[in-house]
């Protein structure tokens, strides 16, 4: 059966800097499929290498059946991308931002209308649909946001950090959109996170990655069994290793 995702020696170069090295990932269809890992761990930049957004300084990787050098626009088209840091036009109502957020992707108006009404009642936003954006929470805009990479009906939707910021409120309603998604039309989700709870909810296979390789991959109960340990915490805290942990701890004090 053909993979959501297949990376091949995937590896990015910021002049000196190896930020993703040799990775391979099997990403099933319909699977929910976590990346965790510290901050600079290659996360985000796997992403973008997987969007088309940057190019592998060595290997490839298939998305979709679609290969990322050879057909990036096949890529795009059936994928969406929630990044970690998206805006929003606050002047914008959510409807007119969905309208721009289709034009910007050259969905076909005969089919935009019927998706963004579909999507909003999908999303309990039919009756904030003409609000400005600027009165929004945080975790309704996310939400928006996330009803935004859908308009393409993509098959494949990466997150980067989704819950990051949220109050437990709007998390819990970004988590459940994700599994109402997966649910009911079996998309397949990547997901990047630094957050352990969230990974354990959500993801039905996590891989840790550490200065851009993979440490160990395969479910929670595989990751415990293999790393001896009784929490996702101790084994993460496992595999990444001292120096990322003083990273993190010496980030978040500054």
């Amino acid at each position: 059966m053909k993979l959501a995702i297949e990376t091949t020696d995937l590896t990015k170069k910021f002049g000196e800097i190896l930020a993703v090295n040799k990775l391979n990932l099997e990403v099933e269809n319909g699977e929910t499929y976590g990346i965790l890992g510290p901050n600079g761990a290659g996360k985000t930049t796997t992403v973008r290498i997987l969007n088309c957004i940057l190019r592998p300084t060595e290997g490839t990787a298939k998305v979709g059946g679609f290969d990322i050098l050879k057909e990036p626009d096949k890529v795009k088209r059936i994928t969406g991308l929630l990044p970690e840091s998206p805006g929003v036009y606050e002047k914008l109502t959510a409807k007119e931002f969905l309208e721009f957020m289709g034009d910007l992707y050259d969905v076909p108006h005969s089919k935009l209308y019927k998706s963004i009404d579909e999507i909003l009642e999908l999303f309990e936003l039919k009756n904030r649909e003409n609000d400005l954006l600027e009165g929004f929470s945080r975790g309704m805009k996310q939400k928006v946001l996330l009803a935004a990479t859908l308009i393409t009906n993509p098959k494949i939707i990466f997150l980067d950090e989704p819950v990051s910021g949220l109050d437990p409120a709007s998390a819990r309603m970004v988590k459940d959109m994700i599994k109402l998604l997966v649910s009911e039309e079996k998309k397949t989700f990547f997901i990047c996170t630094h957050m352990l709870p969230f990974a354990e909810e959500m993801c039905q296979r996590i891989a840790i990655i550490d200065h851009g390789s993979i440490k160990i991959v395969g479910t929670l109960e595989e990751i415990l069994r293999e790393t001896k340990t009784k929490t996702l915490e101790k084994a993460y805290l496992k595999m990444v290793g001292k120096e990322a942990i003083e990273k993190t701890l010496l980030e978040w004090r500054t």
